[in-house]
């Protein structure tokens, strides 16, 4: 998972923009805005990649921290933000640091995600804010349909055109690799979450989850 990462990193944004008809940016936005943290709060994004929602961060008066495994992804990062090469698994800062975490479309490249979601919270605050942006599947079988077409299909061969097609043909069935809405939430509450809300973006195509550390002893 790594080394694709490496090789897709310098044209990693490219695609972003040329696959999402340039969304994904509205779509880093609701995610910084979904976290309702004051400015100057201490925010970590999460597989960082090429540093897009840092920016977003720091745009909004965040401080932000990128952690990501792909030193390639560092390497091609586009903002003033400080980047550690760190697993998501084993962050690199004390229990209770952030005020708050992102993450951007990597949820389904972890190998486990419960592992994940207990390391978020024990890097938060009691109240800290979580937000995740992901891929979905929309619900309306037509845009389902359209959906299956185009990241099936169509997605592969831009990448291929541009980037790397054994990278572009993984990405799109990756979604499968996501659990079911419910075992999302019942996994995040179990890692000390609450407040859990998921919300649906562009029809269906996205979703943004977001969620609370809990207060106390969880």
């Amino acid at each position: 998972m790594r080394d694709m990462f490496d090789t897709i990193a310098p044209r990693y944004d490219l695609l972003n923009r040329v696959m999402t008809f340039g969304l994904d940016r509205g779509w880093r936005r609701a995610t910084v805005r979904a976290l309702g943290l004051p400015p100057g709060s201490r925010v970590l994004d999460v597989a960082c990649g090429t540093g897009d929602l840092c920016r977003e961060l720091e745009a909004s008066g965040q401080r932000a921290w990128g952690v990501d495994l792909s030193w390639g992804m560092l390497e091609h990062a586009r903002t003033s933000a400080p980047l550690i090469q760190a697993d998501a698994t084993t962050l690199p800062v004390t229990a209770g640091w952030a005020d708050g975490a992102v993450s951007g479309f990597a949820l389904r490249n972890f190998v486990a995600l419960p592992p994940v979601f207990a390391e978020l919270a024990r890097v938060l605050r009691p109240g800290g804010r979580m937000a995740l942006l992901e891929v979905a599947v929309p619900a309306s079988p037509l845009l389902r349909a359209g959906h299956a077409l185009y990241f099936g299909s169509v997605v592969p061969r831009i990448g291929a055109l541009l980037s790397n097609r054994d990278a572009y043909r993984y990405l799109p069935k990756s979604v499968a690799y996501l659990p079911s809405p419910p075992d999302m939430v019942r996994a995040l509450e179990d890692a000390g979450f609450t407040a859990v809300h998921r919300r649906l973006l562009s029809g269906g195509i996205t979703q943004l989850i977001t969620a609370t550390r809990a207060r106390g002893d969880r």
